[in-house]
Parts: C-alpha cells; structure tokens; sequence
C-alpha cells in the first residue's frame, strides 16, 4: 500500500479538491499549497515523491517554480498542469524540467495513473538488479547512479529511465511510444514531444562519452557505442 506524498500546487480549489480526493483514495499521502514561493518552501520543508504544479500561479508561475528547482539540484518528479492545449507551454515545461506534462481540464483518474506510473517505474528498473555496463557508460538501478567513466552523472528521474531502457539493449531502435511506454509506464498520449525533449537533455548530459544517442529517422532511437 502505498504512502508517498505528493504536493499538490494549484490555486483553483474545485481543483485541489477533486485531485485531493482521488489521490487519497489510492492512499497517497496530499499536502497543498496555493502560489510559487509556498510551493518551494513546501518542497524543501516536505520532500515530497512527486509534485503536481499548475503553471498559472500567484506570486511565481509554475514555470518558475520548475527553473528554481532544477537549478537547485533538486530531482523531484513534476508534473506540471498547462491550462492551454499549446505545444509552447508543453515545451517550455519539460525544457525546464518537468517530468510529464497534463492539461486543463483533465481527467482525475488521469492524474492519478500518471502519478503512479511515474512512482512506480523507479521502483521496478530498481528492482532489475543487474548493473549495466556499455562503453564507459555505468548505470546501477538499485543505487540510481549513472556514471560516464569516473563522472557521476546529474539524471532527473524520468532521464535515468530514459538512458536506463536504451542502454539495456544498446544498438535496438526504440519508437517514441515505445520509450514513453516503458520509460514513463503508461501508454502512448500523443506526447512524444516529451521523449524528444528528454532525449534533447541526455544528450548534453552524455557529450565526452564514447556512448550516444543516435536518431533512426522515421523511427525512433538507440544507444550507441
């Protein structure tokens, strides 16, 4: 059963409150706060498993709220909720860090799958066990450590998952909705922007190794040696 918090970070309260509750009915432990400046102190106060971040906030949007965080070191999971269908708003999320993206209005039930997958993928690449070792690339699951030779690598949650399912079978060209699938545990939503962007940053992460990611135009991706 599960009892992880989340933060929940949304100044609509028909929203906190339908959210809330199918959260907790999963028995997800919920705290709320209502604009950006409380959100991040509720963050460093709570360390929450995840946080769930509306972008139109008082004080600090969302946005911000994700900048701050990330350039701080902080890897909490979030998901931000956009309140337009626009791919700029989706983009410029996951830019900054975001792990996955929804939009108002959104479904309850959702929420919560999205939530869980998220949670529940780290847990099951930890329980693989069996260390990966291609070129100088060394990813352990179980300790969540990614290294390039000595270099320990900075991977946000959903980055570690990303490299950790095209280095366990290198040379295999993944589709966009097959990353999406079993990186973030749950099936395609048309929001294979999200891989691409995640793939955008491990690149940057990866550049000086002697491992790479490669784009099989028309398909998809693989790791390289």
């Amino acid at each position: 059963m599960t009892s992880e918090l989340i933060l929940l970070v949304d100044d609509e309260p028909s929203i906190v409150q339908l959210a809330r509750m199918y959260l907790e009915r999963e028995n997800f432990r919920v705290e709320v706060a209502g604009d950006g400046e409380s959100a991040l102190e509720s963050v460093k106060r709570l360390n929450p498993a995840l946080v769930v971040l509306d972008v139109m906030l008082p004080k600090l949007d969302g946005f911000e709220v994700c900048r701050r965080l990330r350039l701080g070191d902080n890897p909490v999971a979030i998901i931000m909720l956009t309140a337009r269908d626009e791919d700029i708003d989706k983009i410029l999320g996951l830019e900054l860090g975001a792990d996955d993206y929804l939009t108002k209005p959104f479904n309850p039930r959702e929420l919560v799958a999205r939530v869980k997958a998220i949670l529940r993928r780290a847990e099951r690449t930890a329980q693989t066990g069996t260390p990966i070792h291609i070129g100088d690339l060394a990813m352990d699951a179980i300790r969540r450590e990614a290294r390039i030779g000595n270099r320990t690598l900075d991977l946000r949650t959903q980055e570690f998952e990303l490299l950790f399912i095209l280095a366990g079978q290198p040379g295999r060209v993944f589709t966009r909705e097959q990353l999406l699938q079993q990186a973030w545990g749950f099936d395609f939503y048309g929001q294979t922007r999200t891989v691409d962007v995640h793939i955008a940053h491990l690149r940057k992460k990866l550049v000086g190794s002697s491992v790479n990611i490669e784009t099989v135009t028309g398909i998809g991706y693989k790791l390289a040696d």
